[in-house]
């Protein structure tokens, strides 16, 4: 059974071995470690018989989050956990007052722009050149809700 959970620091090595397998330019193991005590953040991840099959970091600032990553391990694709992880950070965010979510996508990555706009995240700009390895635009994708 799949469970979604803060993440905590025995997390961490399995994250960032998913950031390699899933990013070009991944987080390194100290970058995310430092997620853990920075007030701002708040990362969840998905975790099936101690194993992290996906993960999401935010950070929020005056009730406005920025999603950092999102990423699911291949093993553990096509059921449903990049979206569980969404929506779970989501209605984390509502419950410490954030009002909205932002996040970069890759222009090429549809299966994951097809995924926001289902949960109802609108494209509201473009950041040209976002991406490196390979460079690439970013769509940025917004959702917003009441408090």
């Amino acid at each position: 059974m799949m469970n979604i959970i803060p993440m905590e620091a025995v997390h961490v090595p399995q994250i960032a071995e998913l950031e390699t397998i899933c990013f070009s330019d991944p987080w390194s193991e100290n970058s995310i470690a430092q997620e853990l005590t920075n007030p701002l953040s708040l990362w969840l991840v998905a975790v099936e018989e101690n194993r992290v099959a996906g993960y999401i970091g935010s950070q929020t600032v005056m009730g406005e989050t920025d999603m950092m990553n999102v990423a699911v391990h291949p093993d553990f694709r096509r059921r449903g956990v990049a979206q569980d992880l969404i929506v779970n950070l989501v209605e984390a965010l509502k419950a410490q007052n954030s009002h909205c979510l932002t996040l970069e996508v890759r222009a090429s990555n549809t299966p994951a722009i097809k995924l926001y706009e289902k949960l109802g995240f609108s494209q509201v700009g473009k950041r040209p050149g976002y991406y490196r390895k390979p460079k690439e635009d970013a769509f940025i994708l917004r959702k917003e809700w009441e408090i």
